[in-house]
């Protein structure tokens, strides 16, 4: 199974470059669900692991999280980039049972649904400022820096209890974090050193808060952190700075990259628009559809602790496993037509986007709260929506979406 072609398509899960053609990846990703759906990838400077993009296969995996473990490695990386990390971050995707369980719970009453609906009216004032921006911009715009990448940053900063002057400073370190192997994203060449500057900004950044909530300790995400408590103990620094660093940028990247998508896929398909100004009602299916559709976190890695069986291939203890969500959530045995955008798609709440079973995403509620709120003040105004240029999406392996997406539209008023 394993393809050593320049040209194969497995080279969609390690070649960055790949993912800046958005259309192309999901073809090749299809041709690949007809050969079969776990796929043995050998790739020169990558540590050989197993593709697994079958939907059910990836449900299984996360199932188990006993055998199949986040660490010691929870993303794609080269060999090269493991081996010459310099500072080390460490965030819930970086933990197993029994530390998973601890600093997860930490934070999780902040997360279920009765606590995200106090932000509602937050979310609604920014989707109200939203769409008055658009009234100002002549008709056009890059919605996905101007609309779609501030938006959820704000929710972030509110619910860290962080200042609005602080927007551009997090937005520069989330695109340069999760942006690395992007070339127009970059702080500068890629190297170890260039990592460790982005993540020594963050906890630069986050230590300051961590004195000032530890001084004097208010209401937001933030002051739990940091007095945040496990076994009775305070976090050490390596695991508060992780927290906050997968809050901020987990909880604005993913979120913004949904929006620009979810926005494109309607501009896309005119009739769909069309049937979700109609038909209202439609909007919680239409936003689960856009979550399958974008996928921004396009997989994760997991390791197995013993030996086992994944669609009856034998699966060695320490063998490396590619869980692809963007790949997944295509998988034609489970969503029919699975490349058509479609609102009224009877299983789009099958998409596993943000995970399946204990690493289930903490934000999950809150970014489908965030994509309702916009497309509900929005989606109604819209008298006409069409692609103003060529979009751009990011070439990164791990989390991405779009950097530009120029549209040209009219509002009803």
């Amino acid at each position: 199974m394993s393809q050593d072609s320049a040209a194969a398509p497995t080279d969609i899960f390690t070649d960055n470059e790949r993912w800046g053609d958005l259309a192309d990846w999901h073809n090749t990703a299809l041709e690949l669900h007809s050969q079969g759906g776990l796929h043995r990838i050998e790739r020169e400077g990558f540590d050989p692991f197993w593709a697994v993009i079958d939907h059910a296969a990836v449900l299984d995996i996360e199932r188990q999280p006993e055998l199949f473990t986040n660490g010691p490695e929870p993303v794609l990386a080269n060999q090269w980039a493991i081996s010459a990390r310099q500072l080390e971050i460490k965030t819930l995707i970086h933990m197993d049972a029994p530390q998973h369980h601890l600093y997860r719970h930490l934070t999780s009453d902040w997360f279920k649904p009765a606590s995200m609906r106090r932000l509602n009216d937050r979310l609604d004032e920014l989707s109200r400022e939203a769409v008055a921006k658009l009234e100002t911009m002549g008709g056009t715009c890059d919605f996905a820096t101007d609309i779609s990448g501030p938006y959820p940053l704000q929710v972030i900063l509110r619910i860290l209890g962080l200042p609005e002057s602080d927007y551009p400073r997090m937005l520069m370190l989330t695109q340069q974090l999760f942006g690395q192997e992007d070339p127009d994203m970059q702080r500068g060449e890629i190297s170890p050193e260039m990592q460790a500057q982005i993540i020594g900004d963050f906890y630069n950044y986050f230590s300051t808060i961590t004195a000032e909530r530890r001084a004097t300790p208010t209401d937001d995400l933030a002051s739990l952190i940091a007095n945040g408590l496990i076994d009775g103990d305070a976090m050490p620094d390596l695991e508060t700075m992780g927290y906050y660093v997968i809050v901020a940028t987990a909880g604005h990247d993913t979120t913004s990259s949904a929006m620009a998508g979810g926005l494109q896929a309607l501009a896309d398909n005119s009739d769909q628009l069309a049937k979700l100004q109609a038909h209202p009602e439609l909007l919680n299916n239409a936003v689960e559809e856009m979550i399958r559709w974008t996928a921004p976190v396009r997989h994760f890695m997991r390791t197995a602790q013993a030996d086992t069986e994944v669609l009856g291939h034998t699966i060695a203890k320490g063998d490396w496993l590619y869980l692809s969500y963007k790949a997944a959530n295509i998988d034609p045995k489970v969503f029919t037509d699975p490349l058509r955008f479609n609102i009224e798609r009877p299983n789009a709440d099958r998409q596993i986007s943000f995970g399946y079973g204990v690493h289930f995403c903490l934000g999950a509620q809150l970014a489908r709260n965030e994509l309702r709120s916009l497309f509900s003040h929005l989606v109604p105004r819209l008298a006409s929506l069409e692609l103003a240029g060529d979009p751009t999406t990011m070439k990164t392996t791990f989390v991405g979406g779009h950097k530009t997406l120029p549209i040209r539209y009219t509002l009803r008023f």
